[in-house]
């Protein structure tokens, strides 16, 4: 029984030792980093009042759902999108180095026009139902357009009034194509050609499927966040983690001696499954979220605290360390939980009613709190059972705790398992 405790522990210690120092940097570097972290471009959008339409509240809450719409089509990773005052827009777009290449997809009013030759407005973007970028059989990049009911018909109509004749295709005024028709084109689709690449028609999509900026923006700042920026940040967080994991873990090991060994080898495991799930839901990984697990580092032994100190107030009355430990996990259980699912709820609104980079933080604090509940109700019981049926030491001081006179009275017989 006590051989098998003992390797069963030392098995276990191993295991988490070898993973942690296997995996910690590489999951680290393999997860997908912010603006602050990787650099990007850093927009900001003004609006401006037109003799077609005037800024107001409404109009700049439009604005923000549609940039959204347009960024989060792109693909990147944690963009930020947030007003300034009435009438700016912040715009962070981690990744796009390019500020022309932003520029071209959220900076464009967007207004799609269907003109005959004469020049008369017939359809617009508002009757249109999607834009999907394709590439025809002689590999032409092009853009599929699929119109509402309404739009169709009226795209029907002006096909059958133009055969023969050229309707033009606009886009903020500029001619995209400007086709021969030759028979009526029923069924509500078309097509946009003249894109040179995929790219460009899968951007030019984005602007049509999202819709026309209600009012008029002008970009007054484009700024590009360079590498150099990226690596200090990265470098100080880098720095700050370690230092944050290795003070968390000599504090352990320090005030709780044996125990606290036990509770390091559960934090990294803890440290482990933390960026293991980062990297699995992935998620984007800012400062304000490094602090978020700088944070959940220190949290993640809070419950091993109120443990260890629940077990010293049971073996100070008396009992045994099997019962003591016991008796200390389950006291502390119901403390833990319930200053686990406070943490959880605050993270949760921080996520609901937060953007950007605070959500990062709730994300990271909320996923460090469930997991270091995970590993000290799991991991550290059942490596702390291990170790006192392996009874390989007497000493209440390697467990933390001081002589009570009864290490000898009455011990209990260690259960299998």
């Amino acid at each position: 029984m006590k051989k098998s405790s003992l390797i069963q522990l030392l098995a276990t210690i191993a295991v988490v030792i070898g993973v942690f120092f296997a995996c910690v940097k590489p999951l680290a570097f393999s997860i997908r980093q912010g603006l602050d972290l990787q650099g990007g471009t850093h927009v900001v959008l003004e609006a401006e009042d037109t003799a077609e339409a005037v800024v107001n509240e409404d109009a700049m809450s439009r604005v923000v759902r549609i940039m959204e719409k347009r960024v989060n089509e792109l693909g990147l990773t944690e963009p930020i999108i947030q007003r300034q005052g009435d009438r700016r827009i912040i715009i962070e777009l981690p990744g796009i180095k390019d500020p022309d290449k932003a520029i071209n997809v959220i900076g464009k009013t967007a207004m799609l026009e269907f003109k005959d030759e004469s020049g008369t407005t017939v359809l617009n973007g508002t009757d249109l139902k999607d834009a999907k970028e394709q590439t025809d059989q002689n590999g032409q990049n092009l853009v599929g357009l699929e119109f509402s009911p309404e739009g169709g018909e009226k795209f029907a109509d002006l096909t059958r009034k133009n055969v023969g004749r050229t309707i033009s295709i606009l886009l903020d005024g500029v001619v995209l194509t400007a086709p021969r028709v030759n028979e009526a084109i029923t069924g509500g689709r078309a097509v946009i050609t003249g894109s040179r690449t995929l790219e460009e028609a899968h951007n030019l999509a984005i602007l049509l499927r999202s819709g026309a900026l209600p009012v008029k923006m002008n970009i007054i700042e484009t700024r590009t966040v360079g590498p150099t920026l990226g690596q200090d940040s990265k470098d100080k967080s880098q720095f700050a983690f370690a230092i944050g994991l290795g003070a968390v873990l000599l504090f352990m090991l320090i005030f709780y001696r044996g125990i606290g060994f036990i509770a390091d080898i559960s934090l990294m495991a803890y440290t482990v499954l933390l960026l293991g799930s980062l990297k699995f839901l992935d998620a984007t990984l800012t400062l304000p979220g490094i602090a978020g697990c700088i944070l959940s580092i220190g949290m993640a032994v809070d419950a091993n605290v109120l443990i260890f100190e629940h077990f010293k107030e049971e073996y100070a009355v008396g009992k045994s360390l099997r019962l003591s430990m016991d008796a200390g996990f389950d006291r502390a259980f119901t403390t833990i939980l319930d200053s686990n699912v406070t943490t959880i709820i605050a993270a949760v609104v921080l996520f609901v009613f937060g953007t950007g980079s605070i959500r990062g933080f709730a994300i990271t604090l909320g996923l460090g709190v469930v997991l270091s509940m995970l590993t000290a109700i799991t991991l550290t019981q059942y490596m702390l059972k291990r170790l006192i049926r392996a009874d390989i030491f007497s000493n209440p001081f390697i467990y933390g705790a001081k002589p009570n006179g009864m290490e000898n009275i009455g011990k209990e017989a260690m259960p299998r398992g």
